[in-house]
């Protein structure tokens, strides 16, 4: 509260003869100045004052400093209706206790008393079509036997069932069953569901900011935690409970993951999803690990084509060539892959699509379906663009000689 220090107003009037009769008139002028130069401090209080109020209430309706203050806070309030809270559930015995009669008296033992449904845990996922496709973590979906509800961020509650969970990355996609969706008639009520904007994660860099957004530790839906990418392609390995999973090239980001944003999204300031929340370290402050949306994207692409998630599979063993291998092997190229035998493994596996195709230890593929193999685009890459399946060209140096192989790729198995 401010002060204001007003004047003092002394009058003093000079003494004559009659003195007595200009009192009742000091009386009266002393009184009327007094309250009209009360009545000015009183305004101007009451003017500053009202004018203290008018800037608080300003204040109250609060403007964005910054452009990028400007774009977190608009990302949130997109991303966060796509959001979603995954809670899990499971039928879990009902244990009491009873009192065994035995020869040194009663023992206390337990019996197994029918079952009741528990909350066992919880996760993220984020909507990535409008009839209710949910990305998330595969170890928030692994266990088989639970059930799955899904909680919007405006409360509306639908049960989910697992469509696929990823043999290699640590990626699941979940479905909103909208048939138990049903109104007070008994009849489906079909949501329309707002959806995520998938980004680029090969374009990432480096000290970009990013936003996650989860159900922290399985209580608080849809916590936000901004920061920026730490690092670009790290490789851990993430465990937990049952969950053991090696993920390489994921992105680092010291946004802070807590317990329950697992499969939430990691947005840039465009709004777009460019990696799923999966891990944090626990030896150390704000490092967290985000698998990049594009590995994500295919196997939701997979999932709509052929309803599972699927690797494609050729049956060799290969080293890539760069200058050293080419040097080692005395090589005409410095580029391809060899293909190698070696740890106990041979270089062509009985029965699969490069046996059958006639690949042999020592031959150097060179491109697939004309897109050259080298160090920075490697076999392993370029075959993910392909399903099992698929037929693929592969162009062959052997003893000198190029020539050309066709075969269908198989289906890797975990």
């Amino acid at each position: 509260m401010e002060l204001y220090n007003l004047p003092k107003f002394n009058i003093r009037p000079k003494k004559k003869k009659n003195d007595s009769k200009l009192i009742p008139l000091v009386v009266i002028v002393s009184i009327l100045f007094g309250f009209i130069s009360g009545a000015i401090s009183s305004s101007i209080v009451y003017y500053r004052i009202a004018e203290r109020l008018n800037d608080l209430n300003v204040n109250n309706d609060y403007s964005p400093q910054t452009d990028q203050e400007t774009a977190v806070i608009q990302t949130v309030d997109q991303a966060s209706q796509s959001v979603v809270s995954i809670i899990i559930t499971k039928d879990v015995p009902i244990l009491e206790q009873y009192l065994e009669v035995g020869p040194f008296g009663f023992t206390p033992q337990l019996r197994e008393k029918g079952t009741e449904k528990v909350e066992v845990g919880g996760g993220t996922g984020f909507i990535v079509s409008e009839d209710g496709l949910i990305l998330t973590n595969k170890h928030v979906v692994i266990d088989d036997e639970a059930e799955y509800t899904v909680f919007t961020n405006d409360g509306e509650k639908f049960p989910a069932r697992v469509l696929a969970k990823d043999p290699y990355q640590d990626v699941a996609i979940i479905k909103i069953d909208q048939e138990n969706n049903l109104d007070e008639e008994g009849n489906p009520v079909f949501v329309k569901f707002p959806v995520l904007t998938l980004g680029d994660s090969d374009n990432i860099q480096t000290g970009q900011t990013v936003i996650a957004i989860g159900n922290a530790l399985a209580e608080f839906k849809n916590t936000v935690s901004s920061g920026v990418i730490s690092g670009l392609g790290r490789k851990i390995t993430a465990s937990g409970g049952d969950f053991v999973e090696t993920l390489e090239d994921v992105i680092q980001t010291d946004a802070a993951i807590n317990k329950g944003n697992s499969g939430g999204p990691l947005l840039n300031l465009k709004g777009e999803v460019i990696g799923i929340n999966t891990a944090i370290a626990n030896d150390a402050q704000s490092i967290g690990f985000a698998i990049p949306i594009n590995k994500a994207k295919r196997a939701l692409e997979q999932v709509r084509k052929l309803g599972k998630i699927a690797y494609p599979f050729i049956g060799i063993r290969y080293i890539l060539i760069n200058e050293q291998v080419k040097e080692e092997y005395k090589l005409n190229v410095d580029f391809g892959a060899l293909i190698v035998e070696g740890e106990g493994e041979p270089a062509i596996t009985s029965g699969s699509p490069a046996e059958k195709a006639g690949l042999r230890k020592g031959d150097i593929i060179l491109e697939l379906n004309n897109e050259k193999i080298t160090t920075e685009n490697t076999l392993a890459e370029i075959i993910m663009n392909y399903n099992p399946g698929d037929e693929i060209t592969l162009r062959i140096l052997r003893e000198g000689e190029y020539s050309e192989v066709k075969l269908v790729l198989d289906e890797r198995n975990e």
